[in-house]
Parts: structure tokens; C-alpha cells; sequence
């Protein structure tokens, strides 16, 4: 039982961090039915960020996951204004290869020696690792740190979107993007401060992944990125608390699965995740069936 509920921690912490990548997978296509398959590379330029800010520029760790966040979401503009905007009135197909056309140019530009180097690298994250003993399942505190930044975060973005005018405007994008620009509503700048948010939670789920995960390489992000997909999905995409729902159900089977079964076939199952969604309820758990009527 205890190695259970062991499992069950540790599926919560991984679970955690590919929230933070989904939420950005969720409110793009929320806003622009785009799926941004670079975000899993933006996670990653966001995980080596931080790791050369504490390990190689001297900062402390907040300090680099600030410079982090503030790093990649400039990068999530940059990607929609140069490979999405000029596409936003072309075929989605179109969207689509630009989406995975830039995500392979950043893995392999990231991969040259001159940027990160093509090499894994070990992180030594700058604080001792702790543990508390809690009925007998132990707890670090890089899970609880993990935990609190997550929660932090969602909690965060919950209130900046039901909350704030900029929530607000995101919201009506999101409805009719024609309505909005007559409302006197700055599309553009929404859309690319959306993905300026996304990028940033993206770039926290990266810092947190790499100390729980203490291992960071330039192709990193493909695999947390598509699962984070999967999770967005599953919980209903475009909807925000559904890829926080995705997400926890998707770390609890992947990690259970690890435990319980086969560590090989933890890839294998979770994309058999999401062949089931599709097949049973496409629209996910929190998703709604909607008419186009034509």
C-alpha cells in the first residue's frame, strides 16, 4: 500500500509539470485552433535557460527561472509572429507543417555546438535535496517545491482569465475573433501574448521537469510535448481546467504503468490514452459536442 500511494506522489509531481506544458497546447488552440507542436521545444530552450543561469552565469534559482520565463515567452512571440501570423488565413493544414517545421528547427539549432551542444548534461540543481518521511512515503523537497509552483501558477492563470480585462479580451478572441476586432479589441496582440503565456508556463514546466529529472538534452522536449498534448486532449482541448485534469490522469498512468507493469511500454500506453479518447469521446472529459451548421 505504501509503495502505492509512493507511485501515486510521484505520478501527482509528473502529472504537475505536464499541466504547465498542456496549458500552453490548450489556449492556443483555444484562441487560434492551432496546435503548436514547437511548444515541447520551447519547454526545452526554457529547461537549458535556467540550467546555464544557475550553473554558468552565477544566478540563484528563482532569479534564473525569472529569466527563464521572461526568455521564452519573447521566443513564443517571435515563433507566432514570424511562422503563424502570415499563415493565419491559409489552409490549418498549412499551420500544421509551419508548427512542425519550427519545432524541428529549434531541436536542431538548439543542438549545434555553438547554442547547447548536441550532448546529454547532468543538472546539479543548486539546493540539497531533503526528505520528510510522511506514514512511511517519502516526500522531497523538490516534489514540494514542484507542487507549490504549479498550484501557484494555475491558481495564477485561473484569476488572470476570469478575472482581468486582458482575461476578458482573451475570452472573446477565443469566442469570435471577428466580433472582438469590432469591439475595438487588439487581436494581434492577444494571440501573441497568449502564446508569450503559454511559452512562459512551458519554460516553468522545463525548469521544474529538470530538477526532478536532473537530465537535459536539446531533443527533450518532443516526448513531454506530445504527452502534454495527449493530456490536453484527453482532459478536452481548448479548455483550460480539462488539460489540468489530462494532465494529473496522464502522470497517474504513466507512472503506475512504470511501477505496475513494464517501464517500456510507459510510452506505448499513453498514446494508447489517447487513441481511446478519439475513439470513445473525441471531445475529451470536459469537452462539449458542438454543430457546425452549414
Amino acid at each position: 500500500m505504501k509503495y502505492l500511494l509512493a507511485q501515486v506522489v510521484n505520478g501527482l509531481q509528473l502529472g504537475m509539470v505536464y499541466s504547465l506544458i498542456a496549458l500552453g497546447y490548450t489556449m492556443v488552440y483555444g484562441i487560434i485552433r492551432l496546435i503548436n507542436f514547437a511548444h515541447g521545444d520551447v519547454f526545452m530552450v526554457g529547461a537549458f535557460v535556467g540550467f546555464f543561469g544557475f550553473s554558468e552565469w552565477g544566478l540563484s534559482l528563482p532569479v534564473a527561472g525569472l529569466v527563464s520565463l521572461v526568455v521564452t515567452a519573447c521566443l513564443g512571440v517571435a515563433i507566432e509572429r514570424i511562422a503563424y501570423k502570415p499563415l493565419r488565413n491559409a489552409p490549418r493544414i498549412s499551420a500544421l507543417i509551419s508548427a512542425l517545421g519550427v519545432s524541428l528547427f529549434i531541436q536542431y539549432f538548439s543542438s549545434l555546438k555553438f547554442v547547447f551542444g548536441p550532448n546529454y548534461r547532468i543538472v546539479y540543481p543548486p539546493l540539497e535535496l531533503v526528505q520528510w518521511n510522511l506514514g512511511g512515503i517519502n516526500i522531497t523537497n523538490i516534489q514540494v517545491i514542484i507542487f507549490a509552483v504549479v498550484l501557484f501558477l494555475l491558481v495564477g492563470l485561473q484569476y488572470l482569465v476570469y478575472h482581468t480585462e486582458f482575461g476578458m479580451a482573451m475570452r472573446t478572441v477565443s469566442y469570435d475573433a471577428h466580433v472582438a476586432r469590432l469591439m475595438g479589441i487588439n487581436v494581434d496582440y492577444v494571440i501573441s501574448m497568449t502564446f508569450a503565456l503559454g511559452s512562459a508556463l512551458a519554460a516553468a514546466g522545463g525548469m521544474l521537469y529538470m530538477l526532478a529529472y536532473p537530465q537535459i538534452h536539446p531533443f527533450m522536449g518532443s516526448m513531454p510535448g506530445l504527452k502534454a498534448f495527449v493530456a490536453a486532449v484527453l482532459g478536452g482541448i481548448g479548455i483550460i481546467p480539462g488539460a489540468v485534469l489530462g494532465s494529473l490522469i496522464l502522470g497517474q498512468v504513466e507512472t503506475l504503468t512504470v511501477a505496475f507493469v513494464s517501464s517500456q511500454l510507459r510510452d506505448a500506453v499513453a498514446f494508447g490514452v489517447l487513441i481511446l479518447v478519439l475513439l470513445i469521446r473525441p471531445t475529451g472529459i470536459l469537452g462539449k459536442r458542438t454543430v457546425d451548421k452549414v
